[in-house]
């Protein structure tokens, strides 16, 4: 078939593609098609080299080394961090706290400021549509401090009802965790209104950027957003690292987390004084590799262009929801208006493990299950979905072979 986007030539599509060695392979005699990105992107060579050329190369601990390689591997680590702050349009790259990833820091957060802040009574908002991670953390304070947890509920297009978001608001109200982009469902939550309602009520807010980062612009400042976590293994980055943004008035008065090497200043016996920011949550030697590697990454969104990037994946969600809509029997969850491209659906009477295992045989690979937000799939009354998710190097001939394979599926389990 003919290129259906309006963003990018074929020509450019191809030599996308071709940044991603792992794309070319086959499985079961099949080209391999991955539309798994909402769980981890794959790495471009530019991301891959870089983590080569550390070890090769430079491979030294960073900061309190004098040596050449010593000096190297610093200047390239705290050049990611500074290319974050770029990212983000933090105002500081003290703003900049690197993570194991998203998690991690919705926990650091929990345990230095929610401990810190919260007490007996203080009220806690999430909404119904969060990541285990952005729940569990928050389970844990309340149980803890005697703090409570309060939910916003969603439409069935799997949308906000912000009038009861705002109806949660109070006093009471400290902090307002929420997800940016859905990872079951694709829903664009209305951040900036959702911080301009907290901090009416003085509640600080944590928005889990997990999903929003490798596809929404994002200015921390223009959001006036106090927290933000992102991982780097959904922006074409190595796993096991990411970073977290906090404004500095309030980490300068967060305790730390972690206690060790770096996140000191001096250390006796009978007291230990603190470092400055960022290096007070950043204990023992980091993921020195996979942070230099983020940065390559980052460039490597920069250089084609995030805005290039949303409208070609928004253009294949609309492809293949329209396509997979013409289907009998197929239902899509999450319907919401604004969307990242997530595209997650059930198959009446087909159970998704069924479909992906089926797929698999295809050499298609998507991901099936609760998708770590088990509150969300009881809230639509399924165990669970099958979930396509697009990102820049997938194509529209890919989702017509994904369309095809859904209905040899269908035929064969009916």
């Amino acid at each position: 078939m003919e290129l259906m986007t309006s963003v990018f030539t074929s020509e450019e599509i191809e030599k996308i593609r071709a940044e991603f060695p792992i794309l070319d392979q086959e499985i079961n005699g099949k080209k391999l098609i991955y539309f798994d990105n909402a769980a981890t992107t794959q790495k471009p060579n530019v991301v891959i080299n870089a983590i080569h050329d550390y070890y090769a190369g430079y491979n030294a601990n960073i900061h309190r080394g004098i040596h050449h390689l010593a000096e190297k591997a610093t200047g390239a680590f705290e050049a990611t961090r500074e290319s974050i702050r770029a990212f983000l349009n933090a105002s500081s790259t003290d703003e900049i706290i690197f993570t194991y990833g998203t998690t991690d820091g919705i926990n650091l957060i929990a345990q230095t400021y929610g401990r810190q802040n919260l007490g007996a009574g203080d009220e806690i908002i999430i909404s119904t549509m969060e990541h285990h991670s952005n729940i569990v953390p928050w389970q844990m304070l309340c149980e803890e401090k005697g703090c409570v947890l309060k939910v916003i509920p969603i439409t069935d297009d799997g949308e906000i009802i912000f009038e009861e978001y705002k109806k949660l608001l109070s006093a009471k109200t400290k902090i307002v965790s929420v997800v940016y982009a859905s990872n079951a469902l694709g829903t664009i939550n209305p951040i900036p209104q959702i911080i301009e309602a907290a901090h009416t009520h003085g509640a600080v807010v944590l928005v889990d950027g997990a999903q929003a980062v490798s596809h929404l612009d994002i200015d921390v400042q223009s959001l006036d957003v106090d927290f933000f976590c992102f991982s780097a293994h959904k922006l074409y980055g190595p796993t096991g690292m990411g970073a977290m943004y906090g404004k500095r008035a309030l980490l300068d008065k967060m305790p730390p987390w972690r206690g060790g090497g770096e996140m000191i200043k001096e250390v006796t016996f009978e007291k230990t004084t603190y470092n400055d920011l960022p290096y007070k949550f950043e204990a023992g030697t980091p993921n020195i590799a996979d942070v230099i590697a983020l940065k390559s990454a980052i460039d490597f969104v920069n250089k084609i262009g995030k805005d290039k990037i949303a409208s070609y994946e928004t253009e294949l969600l609309e492809y293949a929801t329209e396509k997979i809509s013409q289907i009998e029997g197929v239902k899509i969850i999450g319907t919401a208006q604004n969307k990242v491209s997530v595209l997650s659906f059930v198959i009446h009477g087909i159970h998704p493990q069924d479909i992906g295992v089926l797929l698999d045989q295809q050499a298609i690979a998507i991901r099936t299950g609760h998708h770590c937000t088990q509150p969300l799939m009881a809230r639509f009354g399924i165990p669970g979905t099958s979930r396509a998710s697009f990102a820049v190097y997938n194509t529209f001939e890919e989702i017509d072979r994904f369309i095809a394979a859904i209905q040899k599926v269908i035929k064969l389990l009916r």
